[in-house]
């Protein structure tokens, strides 16, 4: 099998979001059609390339990728840990950045991924980072996605850090997460960078940001 340069593409975005669903490379590796998508990551993962993985009921098979083509994008061998449940968070986070993909016109390489901005930070003490970053117009933007409610002292500390990063913020909030928008809009009045939207209207392509 010969490798082409969507291949590599398709290596280097799995490796930055830690896996991707199907739905996702199809979007990522710009393919014409699902069906040539799954061909292909079938391809790949005959030859050792990839691996499929079922993790949990109800959630399509994660591809991840193998030491082999690790190598060959030069990326750091430890294989990521898939964690339970945090699952439905990955797997939004990705379909929510390629909403706003879609929606600002932003290239996959204009964004970057929580496991990017850690590793840019290197060693020590490990630091909140939101799920992912961009830029536009001059402006930093961070986006959160938050399906279940945290500390109100835990949710105040990533604020505050992301107000003093970014120049706007903002929350993709779970269907029934009323107690956090109430919080949120609590944080404005300190935190006035903060913006929000409802994760559905988010994958519908509805960008109605509460400011």
């Amino acid at each position: 099998m010969e490798l082409v340069e969507r291949d590599y593409k398709i290596f280097k975005e799995i490796e930055r979001w830690r896996f991707c669903l199907s739905r996702h490379i199809l979007f990522l590796g710009d393919f014409s059609s699902q069906r040539i998508c799954d061909r292909r990551l079938s391809l790949l993962i005959s030859e050792g390339y990839i691996n499929r993985r079922s993790i949990i009921y109800g959630v399509p098979s994660v591809y991840i990728l193998t030491r082999k083509s690790k190598t060959l994008i030069s990326a750091n061998q430890r294989e990521d840990k898939i964690r339970y449940d945090q699952i439905i968070h990955d797997v939004t986070v990705l379909d929510i950045a390629i909403c706003f993909m879609k929606h600002f016109n932003i290239s996959p390489d204009g964004i970057r991924t929580e496991k990017q901005l850690h590793q840019e930070d290197g060693f020590g003490e490990r630091a909140h980072r939101p799920d992912f970053i961009f830029t536009k117009s001059n402006s930093t933007y961070c986006v959160e996605v938050e399906l279940s409610l945290k500390s109100r002292l835990r949710l105040e500390k990533n604020i505050s850090s992301n107000f003093h990063k970014y120049d706007t913020q903002i929350w993709i909030v779970g269907e029934y997460t009323h107690k956090l928008t109430r919080q949120l809009e609590e944080f404005r009045i300190k935190y006035p960078n903060i913006k929000y939207v409802n994760v559905m209207e988010a994958k519908n392509g509805i960008f109605k940001f509460i400011d």
